[in-house]
Parts: C-alpha cells; structure tokens; sequence
C-alpha cells in the first residue's frame, strides 16, 4: 500500500547503499569468525537467531527497554484521536499506540514493517507538546513507519550490536582467564576482537550517516503532510531545550535508541540525528516553499 507520504527517492538509495555495504561486511565479518572459530554450524546458527530476533522482536525490546505500555483509544483519547487523523490524511495503516512513563521528551516508531508498527510517546513529551506540536511530531514517526526505514535501521544495527558484544566477551576473556589459556587461543582472541572493533566502527558510521539523512527525510515529509513546518519546528526547539535538563538515567536508558528517537538524547560529532539549526534551517526552506506554491493555487485561481 503507498502512502500520501511524500516519497524520498534520495532516502530510498541510501537505505539501498547502506544495507549492501553492510551486508558485505556483515558477510566478511561472519566468513572470519568461522574461520577464527572453525565452526561454521555455531556461528551461522547464532548469528541467524539473534538477527530473526531483533528483526521480529525489536518493537517489543524497544518497549521494554524504554519502559512502554501498549494503550488503548479509551485509555489516550486525544493521542489516538491525533493518529487517527494522521493515518487518515496519509492513506495508511494506524499503527499500534504506546505510552513510555520517561520524563524524557521524545516519540520513536519501531516495529519490521507498516503492519507491525508501533509508535511510542514518553509522558514527558505529552506534558510538554500543544496539540498541533504533538501532531507534528507523530507525522515524522509515522513518516518513518511508511519509508520503511524503521526496518532498515532494525537490521542495519544488528550487525553493530553484534559485533560489540564479541568485543566485550573477547576483552573480558582475555581479561579474567589469559593464566588458564595457551599463548595460540589468546591470539585468536585478539584476533577475534580485532576483527569486531572494525566492524563496530564501519557499522557505526554506516548507520548514523543513513539516520542523520533518514530524520531530515521524516521532517520534510511530515511538513509536508501537515502542511505546518513552523509547527513541527517549534516542536523541536521545545525538546532539544529541555533534554538538557532531563534526569541523567533517561539519558542513559535512551541513549543505545537513539536511531529510532524523533529527537537525540545525546549530541555528539557521531550524532544519530542533524543539528538543531540544520533542522530549524531545512524547515524554514519548506514553509518558503510552501508559502510559493499557495501564492501559485492563489494565482491561477
């Protein structure tokens, strides 16, 4: 089913990019365990597990990693009511609704594909958020949930995750049980470990890059929808301010999400997410752009 999310063909080749190159590493990456470990059945097997897992389990460890709670229209009347009219205008499936009791002001979209989505918003963005700023915010989720790039950062970051913790199990073996090993199996170890670093590092700057293009994508269409860009970024300017003053746990706990977040709970250089001002600045291009094409209807009227 398309939807009446404007479509991004820029987005969709980055997507395509991105999930070849790390599927070449992620196929080198394997190719040198199993010739590391020289056992093919155990490697492929676990490897195979963990992925089907994240990818049809990642909205249900997303929730309960961020501590949401699926809720009903009668429970959240006005948030369902804002995503019914959403889904409505944008021609798609309402996805599943879910409440995180996080201080933390943000809104994510998880889920493996339009059927099987869910959006989540923190109370502490309920709290924060007028209605309109609220519906802007939950056009950019779902905006996500209909380029399908929910899906694609599930699996992009699994080859990541994957490859970290062999690099901690490496540096804690060799940590705690280099007197009980012969001097070939530490070798193989920092081998191992080696290898992990360099695929953490390459599956790291792989998925920021396409996350940081993937958010200016799910701004664009969602002023785009709504057709409210000043909106959504008066939305932005309100909780890029206030996670300065959110307790450091929801720091912490959001932090290894921050991909799927509208808003990053942590600033960085590797940022998940553009600055601030390059967002603000590509909002201002489309209400120009909007303001051009309603003076064009006017005309021709």
């Amino acid at each position: 089913m398309r939807s009446r999310f404007e479509p991004d063909r820029q987005l969709t080749a980055r997507m395509v990019v991105t999930m070849f190159l790390l599927g070449l590493v992620y196929v080198a990456f394997i190719a040198a365990l199993i010739v590391l470990l020289k056992s093919v059945v155990v490697v492929v097997v676990i490897a195979a597990g963990l992925l089907g897992a994240q990818f049809w389990f990642s909205d249900r460890i997303a929730l309960y990693a961020m501590h949401g709670h699926l809720v009903t229209a009668e429970e959240q009347p006005e948030l369902h009511g804002v995503i019914d009219r959403l889904c409505a205008t944008a021609d798609m499936p309402k996805p599943r609704v879910a409440i995180s009791e996080m201080d933390l002001p943000n809104a994510f979209a998880t889920g493996r594909n339009v059927d099987h989505a869910v959006v989540c918003v923190t109370t502490g963005l309920q709290h924060r958020l007028t209605t309109e700023e609220l519906e802007g915010v939950l056009a950019h989720e779902l905006s996500h949930v209909a380029h399908r790039d929910v899906a694609v950062i599930t699996i992009a970051s699994f080859l990541g995750v994957i490859a970290g913790l062999i690099v901690r199990f490496a540096f804690y073996s060799q940590l705690f049980g280099g007197r009980n090993r012969d001097q070939n199996t530490a070798a193989l170890l920092a081998i191992v470990m080696g290898v992990s670093a360099l695929v953490y590092a390459l599956s790291f700057l792989l998925i920021r890059a396409l996350s940081r293009y993937r958010e200016l994508a799910a701004d664009r269409a969602a002023a785009m929808l709504t057709g409210k860009p000043s909106v959504l970024a008066s939305a932005l300017t309100k909780v890029s301010g206030d996670i300065a003053r959110i307790p450091t746990k929801d720091l912490r706990t959001a932090q290894a999400f921050n991909a799927f977040f509208f808003a990053p709970a942590l600033a960085g250089m590797f940022s998940t997410h553009p600055s601030l001002e390059r967002r603000i600045e590509a909002l201002a291009e489309i209400s120009v752009e909007l303001g051009e094409a309603g003076g064009r209807a006017r005309d021709d009227a």
